[in-house]
């Protein structure tokens, strides 16, 4: 049996990954990602190209392919969701192993429905779906206005509100659930004060049913302090531990659910509050 050369070797775990679109890319970019995530032992430099719409770009993007490939000494993977059929017979031309998105979910789709695709470029993000992206950026000013505990007058319009220790990860999971899916989310520091009192405080109890706790390893939450006030008693270990500690017994006592984010994406973390708070993706 023939061994890999180091070459070879070096080419199965390092690879670089192109996700091409004549739109935004965001089709391209979230599927290929979630494909890629499945091979742990690989290394993958992920380039997303947008918008490219030209024979001249497509020309540009051949290039950039056969040097990745060139560079690796393996076939960079490309997923695309190009819809103009000349751009894509360029795009095989390069030394790149290519993913069709469109065509390898969209034939078998036609052939059920007995009904041809509108093969529209940009149709999944195209204004459009203007119902949805007010409700986008809807969801979105209430995150921001609602952010850290700001203006609490206005939680009865809010769909979830995120409690925890500062920088435990509230604010950019209010804000993937409002941009990914309409959700108003407001959230909540609980500082040393509310600890002491041991209790919630009096802004969050008529909202009670509204509440999802946040909490986070004390080392990590050290860590992420450190970066925003260096070498402070906030970011100290033993007050991140003391505060984690707290906030949790908290949690308990209140029968409020919480997740430990630490080990999870802001994705992941979204997901699982929705489905724990059975709360329903606004947008359609």
């Amino acid at each position: 049996m023939m061994r890999a050369t180091s070459k070879q070797l070096s080419a199965y775990m390092k690879r670089t990954a192109f996700f091409i679109s004549d739109g935004t890319g965001l089709t391209a970019e979230t599927l290929g990602q979630s494909l890629l995530a499945q091979f742990e032992n690989i290394t993958f430099n992920k380039l997303t190209r947008p918008y490219i719409d030209t024979v001249d770009k497509a020309r540009g993007m051949v290039q950039q392919i056969n040097t990745a490939a060139e560079n690796d000494g393996a076939r960079p993977i490309i997923f695309d969701t190009i819809v103009n059929q000349e751009i894509r017979d360029i795009l095989a031309q390069s030394n790149g192993f290519m993913i069709d998105i469109f065509s390898t979910f969209l034939a078998p789709l036609e052939h059920e429905m007995s009904s041809r695709s509108s093969y529209s470029v940009g149709k999944s993000h195209s204004s459009a779906h203007s119902a949805n992206y007010m409700q986008r950026i809807e969801a979105v000013n209430f995150a921001l206005d609602n952010d850290d505990g700001a203006r609490t007058q206005y939680y009865d319009r809010a769909d979830l509100i995120l409690v925890g220790v500062s920088r435990c990860g509230k604010t950019p999971t209010c804000l993937y659930m409002a941009m990914q899916y309409g959700i108003r989310a407001a959230n909540y520091p609980l500082t040393e004060d509310d600890m002491e009192r041991l209790q919630l405080p009096a802004a969050l109890k008529t909202y009670r049913h509204k509440l999802f706790g946040l909490t986070i390893d004390p080392e990590r939450l050290a860590a992420i302090r450190h970066e925003r006030r260096a070498n402070s008693r906030y970011a100290s270990f033993d007050q991140c531990e003391f505060e984690v500690r707290e906030v949790e017994m908290l949690f308990k006592r209140e029968n409020i659910a919480f997740i430990d984010t630490t080990h999870f994406s802001v994705e992941e973390i979204s997901a699982k509050i929705l489905v724990e708070k059975g709360v329903e993706r606004r947008l359609k």
